[in-house]
């Protein structure tokens, strides 16, 4: 097996235990509702789980963070632009800071420094990842055998930020203008 494949199956095991954790979280906060509550509830201060939530946090984040090394290496052996890779490794840079130092302010509320950090990388680490997306789509579809990837890459950059966009507004509609 080669290192680019190995770095491929990081990839793929990230999105799992990130999943896990959210389904295990939720099963070990009674409280806690996968339709009404956020992610970073799980990793929140005072969360009754906090460390273990974090811990796979930071496993999935380092995973993807091998992955994207991977991902450019693989392309067009590492031929072309690096600007995708390099900001999805940003991002996940930014999820294991968010991890390890910036968890949620307890009961969901942004009152400290950490809590209005926590929300500005959690969103720069999004925003960071969607333009990741369309870097991979415009590098994918000039490479020969890729450009299934490409459209991939652009329809997942699309359908990101129409997610992004439509969390932002219930958000907005729950908590009111801050």
């Amino acid at each position: 097996m080669s290192i680019v494949q190995v770095l491929a199956i990081c990839g793929i095991l990230s999105p799992i235990i990130y999943t896990a954790m959210w389904i295990l979280g939720g099963v070990l906060q009674p409280d806690y509702s996968h339709v009404r509550d956020d992610v970073s509830s799980l990793f929140a201060v005072g969360a009754p789980n906090k460390g273990l939530m974090q811990s796979f946090i930071i496993i999935s984040s380092a995973l993807l963070f091998a992955f994207y090394i991977g991902l450019h290496d693989g392309i067009n052996d590492g031929g072309g632009s690096i600007v995708g890779p390099l900001l999805f490794l940003t991002s996940s840079v930014l999820g294991i800071l968010v991890a390890l130092f910036f968890p949620l302010d307890a009961g969901g509320e942004i009152t400290t420094l950490r809590g209005k950090m926590h929300l500005i990388l959690v969103v720069g680490s999004g925003l960071l990842t969607i333009g990741g997306m369309v870097a991979l789509w415009f590098r994918l579809r000039l490479v020969e055998g890729w450009s299934s990837f490409a459209t991939y890459s652009l329809i997942s950059a699309i359908a990101s930020l129409v997610l992004a966009i439509i969390s932002g507004i219930f958000i907005e509609q729950i908590q009111g203008p801050t």
